[in-house]
């Protein structure tokens, strides 16, 4: 009875903060509301397939994909430099890799808009060696880096809290059978850890999807997307109906791809070893 007490608090701060906003984004998504009443209709969503929309859309997901996989050609090997055994004042550095993310994202963006700006840091580093570089802000390379930098940790904890908890004696087995480092890597370490990557990949595609901040400031007016997109509906046009239909398309988008990342760690847990 008393587990059941404590646990009403928390249902009631779902049920406001979660269930409720879902049921108005869905009521919006379907229904229009004028003069003459509410009204069923599919109209937003019909616009959201509209060309220029997906073309958004699939710029979207190409530079969450994109920013994803540096991220994760970045981080597993930080992640197994900070798991190594042979690594002294291994919690130093952890704190030292997590110390960023106390920092506001905002701040953190817009630090990176004086670095790049035409009269920034970097330009005026290289005009120093004679060496003129081309407008770095305001392009979709910068947008990639952006996210990079402030996703980045997320990709490396989730892949070391993994790494650092594998037995070394497993490791050892292996070595001790003759297995090469490579192989070792390939055939024990990298299956070990795919819960890690997997959690990695949600934690730092979910977030390039969907933020707004970063492609703001570091794309400028010339960069859309699909959250910039959607927080236009919302606080520019105020047209709530097509804002809410772009969330749940995108809602649905990500749920999809959870969905189908947890079904492959489970198919991978399963299949034991390669």
């Amino acid at each position: 009875m008393k587990k059941h007490l404590m646990a009403y608090p928390y249902a009631l701060w779902i049920l406001i903060f979660i269930i409720v906003p879902l049921a108005l984004i869905l009521f919006y998504s379907v229904f229009s509301i004028d003069a003459e009443g509410i009204h069923f209709t599919l109209e937003h969503f019909r616009r959201v397939f509209e060309p220029i929309y997906l073309a958004v859309f699939f710029r979207s997901i190409k530079i969450a994909a994109i920013s994803t996989a540096i991220c994760l050609i970045l981080g597993y090997p930080m992640a197994m430099i900070l798991a190594s055994k042979n690594l002294s004042k291994k919690s130093l550095l952890v704190v030292l890799f997590v110390i960023p993310m106390w920092m506001n994202f905002l701040a953190r963006t817009y630090a990176w808009m004086t670095l790049l700006e035409k009269n920034g840091l970097i330009a005026t580093i290289m005009e120093f060696f004679g060496v003129e570089l081309p407008s770095l802000l305001y392009t979709e390379n910068t947008v990639i880096l952006g996210m990079v930098y402030n996703f980045l940790p997320f990709m490396v904890l989730p892949i070391y809290s993994v790494l650092v908890k594998i037995d070394k004696a497993v490791l050892e087995a292996a070595e001790d059978l003759g297995a090469t480092p490579i192989i070792v890597f390939r055939r024990v370490i990298f299956p070990l850890s795919l819960p890690g990557v997997s959690s990695g990949i949600i934690m730092v595609f979910m977030p390039a999807l969907t933020t707004f901040v970063i492609s703001r400031l570091l794309g400028g007016a010339h960069f859309t997307l699909i959250g910039n997109l959607i927080e236009q509906q919302f606080l520019t046009t105020m047209d709530w109906g097509f804002g809410s239909a772009l969330s749940v398309v995108l809602m649905l988008m990500i749920m999809v791809s959870m969905g189908v990342a947890m079904r492959y760690e489970k198919e991978n847990e399963g299949g034991g070893l390669w």
